[in-house]
């Protein structure tokens, strides 16, 4: 009976003239059993769901590199391909054309403008490298085929459709990367639907075109992932002789220690710090064969929940304070602002 049901959609879908419909994609037990559960929902039909599904191409090619993330490289490599005079100059331009938003997001979302400069600079150099993967190409390849991470994959298409379905956009129109993220800040469709916000009052969350609503949107999603205003990203430490570091650094991505518990372990804070702030001990390969350690706070923990890397998170946060200081650098100069 799905067979005949599958067939009996492939023919409609044929026949209303959509290009290219694969017929062994939508024949697939799983894709159909996927189809079924959304329009059980009674938010999305089954029209719109094969519509799309008979369109998209797979991309066998994005699980090779999925298994191979950028992040995997050691600090001393991954650095450099962000921490660059040309991201900054860039960086400090994007601050200069958008400074009043900026300030607002800073007020409105508690959320320092150089962190929202440099994840904008840092996903897709301000725009120009948003991503040229078809969506639902590249959701559809990872929800359906690629195990390891199917469940979240198959909900964030399942978010992908709601998104355009709710902000009436064609969904074979969207591009991003190959994992599935789009627009300036690179969101995820959960992360759109969740924390996108129409930051310039224009009716539309537009993290595609808009920098204002990009911009608006990093913000809030720092604020409701817990950024701390006013408070410390991370700071250097050092470890006592004898001191073992496996277990501390063994869960990098949460705050299991406070900073008495981590000092009572051997590791010592070279600026001065709170005994009961929550930290998580960082170390980074500075060099072939050489690790250097800091304390990552809250709001370095925050940034690993834009996207789940020590490594992404310390550079964020190296690139922000240069960004700012060549900001602040570039107003106090001869003629500013003339």
């Amino acid at each position: 009976m799905t067979i005949l049901k599958t067939l009996l959609a492939v023919a409609s879908l044929l026949a209303a003239g959509v290009a290219h419909a694969d017929v062994a994609l939508l024949m697939r037990p799983d894709v159909q059993r996927y189809i079924d559960e959304q329009v059980a929902t009674g938010e999305l039909s089954r029209a719109e769901l094969e519509g799309v599904l008979a369109s998209v191409a797979p991309k066998p090619d994005i699980i090779a590199i999925m298994d191979k993330p950028s992040t995997a490289r050691p600090w001393y490599r991954f650095r450099p391909n962000f921490y660059s005079d040309k991201l900054m100059q860039e960086g400090v331009a994007f601050w200069q054309q958008h400074e009043s938003t900026l300030q607002k997001a800073a007020d409105t979302y508690k959320v320092p403008p150089e962190i929202i400069v440099a994840i904008i600079g840092i996903e897709t150099r301000y725009g120009r490298n948003t991503g040229s993967v078809p969506l639902a190409d590249a959701l559809a390849t990872l929800a359906f085929d690629y195990p390891r991470r199917a469940s979240f994959f198959r909900a964030e298409l399942s978010e992908f459709f709601r998104l355009v379905r709710s902000e009436k956009i064609n969904a074979l129109s969207l591009r991003g990367s190959y994992a599935g993220a789009m627009g300036l800040p690179q969101f995820m469709p959960s992360s759109y639907r969740k924390w996108a916000v129409d930051f310039d009052g224009d009716g539309h969350r537009d993290i595609w075109n808009n920098p204002v609503d990009a911009i608006g949107s990093v913000a809030n999603y720092f604020q409701q992932h817990g950024w701390l205003g006013g408070d410390d990203v991370v700071i250097p430490a050092e470890l006592a002789p004898g001191t073992v570091p496996d277990e501390l650094v063994a869960d990098k991505f949460n705050l299991h220690y406070t900073v008495a518990e981590l000092k009572a372990r051997g590791v010592m804070p070279q600026a001065p710090v709170r005994d009961d702030a929550l930290a998580v001990l960082v170390p980074l390969e500075v060099a072939p064969g050489e690790t250097r350690y800091w304390l990552g706070l809250n709001n370095f923990y925050t940034i690993t929940r834009y996207n789940k890397s020590t490594l992404y998170a310390m550079v964020t946060h190296e690139l922000a304070q240069e960004m700012r200081a060549r900001f602040v650098q570039a107003r106090m100069a001869p003629g500013a602002g003339q």
